[in-house]
């Protein structure tokens, strides 16, 4: 267990912020392998496995539930000392893992028909992304567990052993998808399924890996069979500050679903440059992720000791990072976008959406660091319901319009892009003004309780709040 309540809190964001930009730019580069080794089957191919990918921010929403509750009240209980606390967490976070990831089984093979027909409409693309998704959901059913055990290990300040496994199973997805996909070494090309077959097994590889190591190793929190039977008051606890965090992502599903339906007449090249640039654009926007995750354990522990200053000092120094990074990359997706998306298709339309739709969209990077380090915040003060609200009002203001745009003469795809920075910017504000509110209600509280150290602990949830 690290204590991220003592030091340098810009030595800490820098010191976490590595090996969590590496874990995640592991997965995100795990389905860019994908893209780019069924790129050879075809635009349907591309479009399917694209469109089925985004299935994925569904089940990213239920992970997320879980990771960001788990985060949020283990590194509360390791600022106030409260092992036992942390442990039970942990454990409870651990049940809700298992239920999920059948849930999350069941749903695949009933609904992933229905939703690649929801948002293709040519057949080739339909059948591409429901083989694919249903190869992939057990990747993303074996990410639950992994979510909770890597969830805790960051609230405690240890993030280096998740992302040496997530690097790992890249390793194992790269050697394996030209294997199964088109059968290379072996004459048997299983296409589209061979790509989810792949990842399935790399995160199976990667999950038993961790899983060793962390009981091998971590000390501070541990399976416990006992606590295992659900607790109603626990999982209460875990469920308000994370439903709130899944809810966003959830609003990301709806807004990625509405794209891939108002660019369905403009056929399987558009959807299919519109995936490629997207996964491009997501990877970039990774580093400036990774710093707003990393101030969150360091929020969320400062709240448990209730240091108020402190947790105003991350913000202010992850914002200002994930800023400075957020305009590095912007400026390269602006001036060479040609060496962020070299090599996904040999298509020419294909790849023209793809430069349009990341010249246009790359403009909102700062705003969507900003959005990230806010959301971050809230999960470390145990309360993400702004969360949601901000999420769900950048949905509004791009869905809405966005589809009363496509059904009007002289309909163009940038009108979505453009629309899309628009709701971006103004979500960021709104997140900032939310984040404002936030500090006025709770730190006050906080720094009165510093003197008094058992009073702190009272003091780090508002009375009218759930307790965390």
């Amino acid at each position: 267990m690290k204590d991220l309540t003592n030091g340098s809190i810009v030595r800490h964001i820098l010191a976490m912020t590595p090996p969590i930009m590496a874990g995640m730019i592991s997965i995100m580069i795990c389905q860019l392998v994908d893209l780019y080794f069924v790129s050879g089957l075809g635009d349907a191919a591309v479009a399917g496995v694209a469109a089925a990918g985004n299935a994925g921010f569904l089940v990213n929403a239920l992970m997320q539930v879980l990771g960001v509750g788990t985060v949020a009240l283990i590194a509360h209980a390791v600022g106030r000392k409260d092992r036992a606390d942390a442990n039970l967490i942990f454990n409870q976070a651990v049940a809700l893992s298992v239920l999920f990831a059948l849930l999350t089984l069941v749903a695949g093979a009933v609904l992933s028909r229905f939703y690649m027909r929801s948002i293709a409409a040519d057949p080739a693309t339909i059948e591409a992304g429901t083989v694919y998704l249903l190869w992939f959901m057990p990747a993303l059913a074996l990410e639950f567990v992994l979510q909770v055990i890597a969830s805790a290990l960051r609230a405690t300040g240890i993030v280096r052993p998740a992302m040496l496994v997530r690097v790992v199973a890249v390793v194992i997805n790269i050697a394996l998808a030209p294997v199964l996909i088109s059968g290379r070494g072996t004459g048997y090309p299983l296409g589209v399924a061979g790509a989810g077959l792949a990842s399935s097994i790399a995160v199976a590889i990667g999950g038993l890996m961790l899983l060793a190591y962390f009981r091998k190793v971590e000390r501070y929190v541990a399976f416990n069979p006992a606590q295992w039977r659900p607790q109603p008051r626990h999982v209460k606890r875990i469920l308000n500050v994370g439903l709130p965090a899944g809810g966003e992502f959830a609003m990301m599903f709806i807004f990625m679903a509405v794209v891939y339906y108002v660019l369905r007449d403009f056929g399987a090249a558009a959807q299919a440059g519109f995936g490629i640039g997207q996964r491009v654009l997501a990877l970039i926007q990774m580093p400036g992720l990774a710093v707003a995750l990393a101030a969150g354990p360091i929020a969320g522990q400062n709240v448990g000791a209730a240091n108020g200053a402190r947790v105003r000092e991350t913000f202010v120094q992850a914002a200002l990072i994930a800023t400075v990074v957020m305009i590095g990359f912007m400026c390269v997706a602006q001036l060479k976008p040609e060496l962020l998306l070299a090599g996904f298709s040999n298509d020419r339309e294909t790849m023209e959406v793809a430069f349009l739709f990341l010249r246009i969209i790359s403009l909102n990077m700062v705003a969507q660091g900003l959005i990230f380090t806010c959301s971050s915040m809230f999960q470390g003060l145990g309360n993400t319901k702004p969360v949601l609200v901000s999420s769900a009002t950048r949905v509004l203001t791009y869905s809405l319009p966005a589809i009363w745009l496509s059904t009007r003469p002289g309909f163009r795809m940038e009108y979505v892009w453009y629309l899309s920075v628009a709701a971006t910017t103004f979500q960021a504000g709104l997140s900032l003004w939310l984040l404002h509110r936030e500090f006025g209600k709770c730190l006050p509280p906080i720094r009165q309780a510093e003197a008094p150290a058992q009073a702190g602990v009272d003091a780090v949830t508002p009375p009218a709040r759930a307790p965390v």
